[in-house]
């Protein structure tokens, strides 16, 4: 048997499929049919309004929207924020320009490593200055 503890609440259980208490599955599973009833009412709530009204942590309801148990389609004003700069954003972690700028990043980097390994390879295959050493005995 496989025993944890419940990363929410502390208390030990059996792990199974998740990595939640089934008490705290539960509480969650409430704050979903509370987010949802809410929804269902006020269909341009955005994430605060919903927050405050139904008691459900901003993170919480961010976790229904990445999950796609709370749409965005449904709901206009759900957005979250970006995990870099902190816009609002519809989907995924980044908004664009972070996106953008992450990419930019990455090529940089790539650009930067195949220079420094062109630069070895041209010292390997003699470059512009070739060693000898004169201390070394000669191979008979």
């Amino acid at each position: 048997m496989n025993l944890g503890n419940c990363p929410r609440c502390g208390r030990l259980f059996a792990k199974n499929f998740r990595d939640l208490c089934p008490s705290c599955m539960k509480d969650i599973e409430a704050e979903y049919e509370k987010c949802l009833e809410y929804l269902r009412e006020h269909k341009s709530a955005t994430m605060i309004e919903l927050s405050e009204a139904t008691g459900v942590t901003t993170r919480q309801i961010t976790k229904f929207i990445k999950e796609g148990r709370i749409s965005i389609a449904n709901n206009p004003n759900m957005m979250y924020p970006c995990e870099v700069c902190g816009v609002l954003i519809y989907e995924g972690n980044m908004c664009d320009s972070c996106r953008n700028r992450l990419a930019r990043d990455i090529s940089a980097a790539t650009r930067e490593e195949e220079a420094k390994a062109a630069n070895q390879e041209d010292r390997r295959n003699g470059g512009a200055y070739g060693v000898v050493d004169k201390f070394r005995a000669p191979e008979r």
